[in-house]
C-alpha cells in the first residue's frame, strides 16, 4: 500500500512541476499579448438608424416597378449624432426625391431592389441634406418588396 501511495504521490508532484515549468516558460517566452489600438474619440463611430424608408423601385425606363420597404444604417462620428439626428428629416426628403429618378429595379422581372443603387442614393442624399463627410457608409439591414 505504502509503494501505491508513493508512487502515486510521485506521479502528483511530477505533473505539477511539468505545469508549472510549462507555464513559467510560457511567460517568459511566450507571444506578447495583444494591444488594443486606442480609438480617439473624435473618431468613434456608431451606426443610426434612419427610421423604415419605403421607396419606389424604379427600372432603367422610368416604368414603378413597385414599391420596396428598407431599413438603413447610417455610420456616422460620435461627436456628430446630437448635430444630425434632429436634421434626420432632411436626409429622409432627400432620400425620396432622389429615389423615384434613380433605376433601383433588378433581377430578371425587375421587382427586386438594388442594394448597391440604393446605398448610392442614400449616400448621395446624406451629402446634399447634412454636408460631404458626415456619413461615412450607408448599410441596408433589410430590404422587403411590397
Amino acid at each position: 500500500m505504502k509503494k501505491i501511495l508513493g508512487l502515486l504521490l510521485i506521479l502528483l508532484l511530477g505533473i505539477g512541476t511539468g505545469a508549472g515549468a510549462s507555464y513559467g516558460i510560457g511567460m517568459v517566452m511566450g507571444p506578447p499579448a495583444p494591444h488594443k489600438a486606442e480609438v480617439k474619440e473624435e473618431d468613434e463611430k456608431i451606426f443610426v438608424p434612419t427610421g423604415p424608408l419605403v421607396l419606389p423601385v424604379v427600372t432603367a425606363d422610368g416604368d414603378l416597378s413597385g414599391y420596396g420597404n428598407f431599413e438603413v444604417q447610417l455610420e456616422i462620428k460620435k461627436q456628430d449624432e446630437a448635430d444630425l439626428m434632429p436634421r434626420m428629416p432632411l436626409l429622409l426628403h432627400a432620400i425620396n426625391l432622389r429615389a423615384y429618378k434613380t433605376p433601383m429595379a433588378a433581377g430578371k422581372q425587375k421587382i427586386l431592389p438594388d442594394l448597391n443603387q440604393l446605398s448610392a442614393v442614400v449616400m448621395e442624399s446624406a451629402t446634399a441634406a447634412w454636408g460631404k463627410g458626415k456619413v461615412s457608409r450607408a448599410v441596408v439591414i433589410n430590404a422587403r418588396p411590397m
